[in-house]
């Protein structure tokens, strides 16, 4: 959620965000006048509530027409401070809804435009030259007995699949060195719950445009979680951090269920754009002043796992049409599939600022006195995509694939063989 406070003295700066984002600036009217109008209503209501209280004290002095009158003006009083309470009630319930609708405000410097309007900040590694017509990671992980999407969808449906042999001792290898590289940079270890209520969804602004990729169990009112983002967002609501502990960090490792809601006929072959998948997530609560450092610092870890997994990768700016509801800055980490010819998304990392920690009333206290919000980030470390790159990258003739030497001790293999 925006900082009306912020929004009141700089609006040209939120103006500014939303037009970068391909949004309507014509929000930031609307919110100040709705601002405006609920100050005014509750400077009305303190006002007569006052009175009302002075009144009320009048009466227990005043005797014969003097206290009849008095009585005739606390009657009348009282039915001004209500209605000019639910007036204030009313107005704010209109500024919190329409707040929760504008996205965070861009980081300055932030590319412009939509989905294909990011900046490629560099390119990493050498793409693979192979003297043999290369497979694809299904046709692989078919040969190694890894991936089996027939049965996944036999038994699920579309978008879902199996996991088996060497494809379950890589994802697993792959997760756990994530997890080991997280522990040793000082991250605790978590494993969250994947189903959240819907404050914990709302707060870390995942209902708003992007509800329809959510699923829902209605008959509990539970979301289940498309990134551990959510519960590791949601674990200090409501609470004050030490101020002198901050950063935390925690790395979350948990499925994630996304909806694909529009995808339709969009990566339908293999594992790039799937229902259900295991994810090793970063997340740092720090002060707003030390978000941008920190973000470059999830940033170096996401590098040295894709290091580790000796993929070739570029890293693009992400445009501000393209961040998402709570982001006011991402980096994604594409990695190179060479049956593509492109590269594809394998991490990401996000600034959030103090966007979620206002909705989730996450604060640390100011040693100036009083406190303020924090601000949140997270970067992905592994995903279950990592193995459409890692077969397709390190794959040999005869179909077998070669393990990253710094993954091998995780999966207990130096080759994947084709199964017989």
């Amino acid at each position: 959620m925006i900082d009306l406070r912020t929004l009141r003295e700089d609006p040209d700066r939120l103006r500014a965000s939303q037009r970068a984002r391909g949004e309507d600036d014509s929000v930031v009217e609307t919110l100040l006048d709705l601002d405006e109008r609920r100050r005014g209503a509750l400077s009305r209501f303190e006002t007569l509530r006052a009175e009302q209280k002075s009144v009320g004290k009048s009466v227990s002095r005043a005797s014969g027409d003097e206290k009849a009158a008095l009585l005739g003006r606390a009657k009348d009083l009282a039915a001004q401070v209500r209605s000019a309470e639910a007036e204030a009630e009313k107005l704010g319930a209109e500024l919190e809804d329409l707040l929760y609708t504008v996205p965070n405000v861009v980081e300055e410097g932030t590319p412009p435009g939509g989905e294909d309007d990011y900046v490629v900040i560099e390119e990493v590694g050498e793409k693979p030259a192979f003297d043999f017509a290369p497979k694809d990671h299904l046709e692989l992980g078919e040969l190694l007995g890894a991936i089996d999407i027939e049965r996944g969808a036999k038994v699920s449906g579309s978008r879902f699949f199996f996991l088996k042999g060497a494809g379950a001792r890589l994802q697993l290898g792959l997760l756990n060195m994530a997890m080991q590289q997280a522990i040793e940079a000082g991250f605790v270890p978590m494993i969250p719950p994947v189903l959240v209520k819907p404050e914990s969804m709302k707060g870390t602004g995942f209902l708003g445009a992007h509800a329809s990729e959510v699923y829902h169990l209605a008959e509990d009112d539970l979301f289940l979680v498309g990134t551990s983002e959510v519960p590791m967002a949601a674990y200090h609501a409501d609470e004050i951090l030490d101020a002198s502990a901050l950063p935390y960090r925690y790395a979350g490792w948990s499925s994630c269920f996304r909806r694909e809601a529009g995808s339709y006929g969009k990566d339908t072959r293999g594992i790039i754009r799937v229902h259900q998948f295991d994810k090793v997530e970063m997340f740092s609560y720090c002060r707003p002043e030390d978000a941008r450092e920190e973000h470059r610092r999830l940033l170096d870890w996401e590098r040295q796992m894709l290091a580790k997994a000796e993929l070739p990768y570029r890293i693009i700016d992400t445009a501000a049409g393209d961040l998402g509801t709570s982001a006011a800055r991402k980096f994604d980490c594409e990695a190179w599939v060479p049956t593509q010819g492109r590269y594809r998304e394998v991490t990401s990392t996000s600034n959030c600022t103090d966007f979620q920690a206002r909705r989730l009333a996450v604060r640390f206290r100011d040693p100036g006195g009083g406190t303020r919000p924090v601000a949140t980030l997270n970067g992905t470390l592994a995903t279950t995509r990592w193995i459409v790159a890692i077969l397709e990258n390190h794959q040999r003739a005869d179909g077998s694939v070669v393990v990253p030497v710094a993954l091998r001790p995780y999966v207990g293999l130096d080759v994947l063989e084709p199964v017989k």
